[in-house]
């Protein structure tokens, strides 16, 4: 059992800096941190100005990891952990946010990237994703700095680059260059959640993205017979998408939703913007979750086989025969789905403790279809888990975070750092 005492001061100093939750919010979403793939400049500016926020808050000078980058000003990415010493030596508690952000898009009602607080949340981009994680586990960290109160095991706050983008030049990036972690580690993740807080991800579905690239001939929409319609073989794959969900029908009730999803999504201009031609050629993109008891390949070749089939149907039509339609099916990107971490790991049981005392509610052990750097370090062999309070509003207009669960869950932080033994 934790020392109620300590908590009760932590908790208290926690909740008597809301406005301190809310400033800290205000200042990151004001400096755009956009990756260069995203069309911006990178996140020095924003992790510079964080680093500022912390020394001033007692926590000292950074370890900094930056990885190469000659595409930004900077020419690196930034990497930065803050640490608090222990009453032990091990094992480290870490926590794992990204300083990057998505670029607004659109639907907006205000500025993006000029915090507005309105009754129970603070909107802006980034305020949820991933900056409730990072403010909740800096004001935890920052309650026991104020309190004078050691934490039972080193913590770990690491600021990470490249997540909204692939993690290159973040947490992959220290994991391919440094030796930080250890297997005894306790690593927190609070990048995702549900809105009552009940959800701890300890496992991940494979994400394979498909590119179908569909050959025909172009000519006038009056003499289909002489073209070869690229654009109907795109539709007509498209609706095998109920064929895989079959084939690939199993439910594993830890993931949410049970089952794999294949939904043809991305559709690039085909270059017609005329009515009456038919498109020579055409192409689009599935998205594939897949259960971790399937091999995310043996979908790769089915749907091949279901390109196979229209093919066919489309040569054995009167207006195609002698003009048959190609279908091209190719890997865009591929994650394989990594080892879950145990239901039963330490660091599960630790937070389903902490969830029941903040919340009360019961937490429980799931898997997601999205992915998150969890998945990088658990192919490493590391226990990870990924947990929040949240709406989930991740990359939508008016992202918004509720206050009570910034205030919430770095409650449920300063909980774990006081756990007693692992």
């Amino acid at each position: 059992m934790i020392n109620e005492k300590l908590f009760e001061k932590l908790t208290t100093r926690i909740k008597n800096s809301r406005n301190d939750f809310i400033e800290l919010e205000r200042l990151l979403t004001s400096i755009p941190a956009l990756g260069p793939i995203n069309g911006g400049k990178g996140e020095w500016p924003k992790a510079k100005a964080l680093w500022q926020y912390l020394e001033k808050a007692g926590f000292g000078k950074p370890e900094e990891y930056h990885a190469p980058d000659p595409s930004v000003p900077e020419g690196t990415r930034p990497n930065l952990f803050f640490r608090l010493p222990g009453k032990k030596k091990s094992p480290t508690i870490w926590f794992l946010t990204h300083l990057d952000v998505v670029p607004p898009g659109e639907g907006w009602n205000q500025d993006p990237f000029t915090l507005k607080v309105e009754a129970d949340r603070v909107i802006g981009r980034g305020v949820e994703d991933n900056q409730q994680g990072l403010v909740s586990t800096v004001m935890a960290a920052r309650a026991f700095i104020d309190e004078k109160i050691a934490p039972e095991y080193p913590v770990a706050l690491v600021f990470v680059s490249d997540e909204e983008t692939g993690s290159k030049f973040g947490v992959q990036y220290l994991l391919d260059n440094h030796r930080l972690f250890a297997p005894e580690d306790i690593i927190v993740v609070p990048d995702a959640g549900l809105p009552d807080g009940r959800m701890i991800e300890v496992a991940e579905k494979s994400i394979l993205w498909l590119r179908v690239d569909t050959a025909g001939q172009q000519c006038h929409a009056s003499t289909p017979h002489l073209g070869k319609n690229a654009l109907l073989a795109a539709a007509k794959l498209m609706t095998k998408a109920e064929e895989i969900r079959k084939k690939f029908g199993q439910k594993d009730p830890i993931f949410d939703p049970p089952h794999s999803t294949f939904e043809p999504t991305k559709k690039p201009a085909n270059g017609i913007e005329n009515v009456n031609t038919i498109p020579g050629k055409d192409t689009f993109f599935f998205d594939c979750r897949i259960l971790p008891s399937y091999n995310s390949l043996e979908v790769l070749e089915f749907v091949k086989q279901k390109a196979r089939e229209v093919e066919q149907e489309m040569a054995g039509n009167g207006y195609y025969s002698n003009n048959p339609v190609k279908i091209e099916v190719s890997i865009f990107h591929h994650e394989p789905s990594a080892p879950a971490t145990p239901a039963d790991a330490p660091v599960v049981g630790a937070l389903k403790e902490a969830i029941k005392k903040v919340y009360g509610v019961e937490g429980k052990p799931m898997g997601i279809g999205g992915g998150t750097v969890a998945a990088l370090l658990r192919r490493k062999g590391y226990k990870a888990v990924v947990w929040s309070k949240m709406d989930e509003l991740a990359h939508q207009p008016n992202e918004y975070a509720k206050i009570d669960n910034l205030i919430g869950d770095a409650q449920v932080f300063a909980y774990l750092c006081l756990k007693p033994s692992w």
